[in-house]
């Protein structure tokens, strides 16, 4: 079959490849023939990643100086850059009254600042070679009010926002900027964390039109897409992957 993604061979850099849902798009990356690196904070989840991972970088990209180098050293390290994926987030569900003013600053830092600066990193390079992809992950909760999400509410709905600025800011230089909103995965977390609450996982079940939780390879296949040959019209958009749940 052609390579229709036309993803083969391109230099693709997965900013928290090394957690359960970056490592799926990692694989789904190497799948498709790209040449893949990946930048975690978490030192054995790098060790355990597919030993062709090209590049494997440990930075807490939380730190501004650290992930902008951590960005560009590895752009070097695979010889350019073609698409960046920013697949960091932390979360921590609590009502807005109870988070420290530390906690807050904590996942603005790891979830926005990192974005912001790790994306801007790479769009300057794609813009010296006149095309590049970026994705980042967003969140149903980006968009919808849900309780108990309050920090992590606020830097997904301002990624969307970062990521439209940049879209509008470098599509006449053949970069693309989109945003992929996953809704409820059934990932080894989330059935452990429902596991004790049988009652609970049928309830939020209640909510997707689908019927069911998403899997991991129904987040992989849309994002391998906006990081396509396919995708260079398409900038600036949000891709829910929900199952339904956002248009109730």
């Amino acid at each position: 079959m052609p390579d229709w993604l036309g993803i083969e061979g391109r230099r693709v850099l997965v900013a928290g490849g090394a957690g359960t849902l970056g490592a799926a798009l990692v694989g789904g990356f190497l799948e498709q023939g790209a040449v893949v690196g990946v930048l975690d904070v978490s030192q054995d989840g790098l060790a355990a990643l597919d030993e062709r991972v090209a590049v494997r970088g440990e930075v807490d990209l939380s730190d501004p100086e650290s992930s902008r180098a951590a960005v560009a050293g590895a752009r070097d390290e695979l010889g350019g850059l073609d698409v960046f994926v920013h697949c960091v987030g932390i979360s921590d569900r609590r009502p807005i009254e109870d988070y420290s003013a530390a906690e807050w600053d904590r996942i603005l830092a790891v979830n926005l600042t990192s974005a912001f600066h790790t994306a801007t990193e790479a769009a300057v390079g794609m813009r010296a070679q006149g095309r590049g992809r970026i994705v980042f992950f967003s969140s149903v909760a980006g968009r919808s009010g849900h309780k108990h999400h309050g920090p992590y509410a606020a830097t997904k709905g301002a990624i969307n926002q970062l990521m439209r600025v940049i879209a509008h800011e470098y599509a006449a230089d053949g970069v693309t900027a989109n945003a992929v909103a996953p809704g409820y995965m059934d990932t080894t977390l989330t059935r452990e964390y429902l596991a004790a609450n049988p009652a609970k996982r049928a309830a939020l079940v209640e909510l997707i039109p689908a019927g069911r939780f998403g899997n991991l390879a129904e987040v992989v296949g849309p994002v391998l897409f906006l990081c396509s040959e396919q995708a260079s019209f398409i900038t600036g958009q949000v891709l829910y992957i929900d199952g339904g749940r956002t248009i109730v």
